[in-house]
């Protein structure tokens, strides 16, 4: 590129409607002249050729994006990671703020994506390394999305659960149960204090335990526990599926005693998402099967929280996401990050309830908690609760027992001393 065409690919904040434009952050590492490398990003992901030979023309002004912030973070002769066919040179570590008029695909996730996280931005000459680390829409552009239907405040409603987390349990073994006793040990769960006892992600509606058969005996199960507790329960059921099928599994599965609905996001596509939004009359809970193997690279790929708002965008009520420690291999900074997708005012669209989750019981509820700094979050232990050795009744009692002394700012330990679930919660999971 000539300076000229260069410079036509950069503004100020001030010479454009920002309410009109999608802001981008990219973190990028070029070779050679960063830039021409942010031209290059600008031009590849909108008007690539911005105008027709021998015709007196620019459509950069309205239909280009532009470079509004570039940061040159540092100079080194390798790139982080190797990559074939990448340009040879002095490599510059960059940070990149870009305007993406949000009229060159509409309000459509599908074309969204394509523009930001496709062809464009993966395959700009000079940047052999890219990564999406954030999204941000403005008003104009939220108006046209409905977002969650119950949100944070519909889910707490919906189960009469207020000033505390909610308490989820992925029943456990996952795979392999036939209906009745995954039904049973569900049950039991809900009476120890449970407030929402899901199917697992990779269980969906396989011949051995059909999704319909599954929600009789788990509606009927959890209807007996809200009679034996006095208190609104919910069982989640996991409908992913081919998206032609996702009304039809929606409406057996709510008929049959199902009252929310799990996807796995990305598998099925947040566009069907956004399709089910429109008909569901329960909660929807996304999963992230997928979002790893795209994210978990520091200098490649996406952050997960752009996957967390455009799932919060689609309509998602709640969203579950790896966790803090160990298990899921993220860094507290990135759960944070999408903890706050979820929560931090976005327009007229509603709050979604955040679940970390990673290998959680009665043991971790305190460190989550302390991390994530308020009590809206979900909190998703399996063999927290269904592994506990006195069974999945006192595994859900030892959740409601950590969290009586977290709120009366009473050791966990202590607190186990006068009871014996939390404790053998602690003893086998601490």
């Amino acid at each position: 590129m000539q300076a000229s065409d260069i410079d036509g690919f950069f503004a100020e904040p001030h010479q454009i409607d920002l309410e009109k434009h999608l802001i981008l952050d990219y973190t990028l590492e070029c070779v050679g002249d960063p830039r021409t490398a942010a031209a290059h990003l600008c031009s590849e992901q909108s008007t690539a050729q911005w105008k027709r030979v021998d015709v007196d023309e620019d459509l950069r002004p309205r239909f280009g994006a532009k470079v509004l912030e570039l940061e040159v973070i540092e100079q080194r002769q390798a790139l982080s990671y190797p990559v074939q066919h990448a340009a040879q040179g002095d490599i510059f570590a960059c940070r990149v703020k870009i305007a993406h008029p949000h009229e060159n695909f509409g309000p459509r996730i599908p074309n969204l994506i394509s523009a930001v996280l496709g062809e464009g931005p993966f395959f700009t000459p000079g940047i052999p390394l890219i990564k999406l680390q954030d999204i941000h829409f403005p008003d104009s552009f939220l108006a046209h999305f409905q977002g969650p239907k119950f949100g944070v405040q519909g889910l707490r409603d919906q189960l009469n659960a207020h000033d505390r987390p909610i308490f989820f349990g992925v029943i456990k073994p996952n795979i392999g149960l036939p209906p009745d006793a995954f039904s049973a040990i569900g049950h039991e769960a809900w009476l120890g204090g449970l407030d929402i006892a899901k199917d697992d992600e990779m269980l969906a509606d396989p011949e051995w335990s059909p999704l319909t058969e599954r929600c009789e005996h788990l509606g009927r199960a959890r209807r007996e526990a809200e009679e034996a507790t006095g208190t609104p329960k919910i069982y989640l059921a996991n409908i992913t599926d081919e998206v032609d099928r996702l009304v039809e599994l929606h409406d057996a599965a709510v008929a049959r005693g199902a009252n929310a609905l799990l996807i796995n996001a990305l598998p099925v596509g947040l566009s069907g998402v956004r399709m089910l939004r429109k008909h569901t009359q329960v909660p929807l809970i996304a999963h992230f099967p997928f979002i790893a193997a795209f994210s978990r690279l520091p200098h490649y790929g996406v952050h997960s929280r752009v996957m967390t708002r455009l799932q919060r965008l689609a309509g998602f009520d709640t969203v579950i996401m790896p966790g803090f420690g160990p298990r899921m291999m993220t860094t507290d900074q990135e759960v944070q990050d999408n903890i706050r997708a979820c929560l931090e005012p976005m327009g007229r669209i509603k709050p979604c309830l955040p679940v970390p989750g990673g290998s959680d019981s009665a043991a971790t509820l305190k460190r989550v908690y302390d991390k994530v700094g308020s009590v809206d979050f979900g909190f998703v232990p399996g063999r927290g609760v269904f592994g506990h050795p006195m069974g999945p009744r006192a595994g859900a009692t030892s959740i409601r027992q950590a969290w009586d002394a977290i709120g009366a700012g009473v050791d966990v330990h202590t607190h186990a001393e006068q009871h014996p679930e939390l404790a053998a919660a602690l003893k086998a999971f601490g």
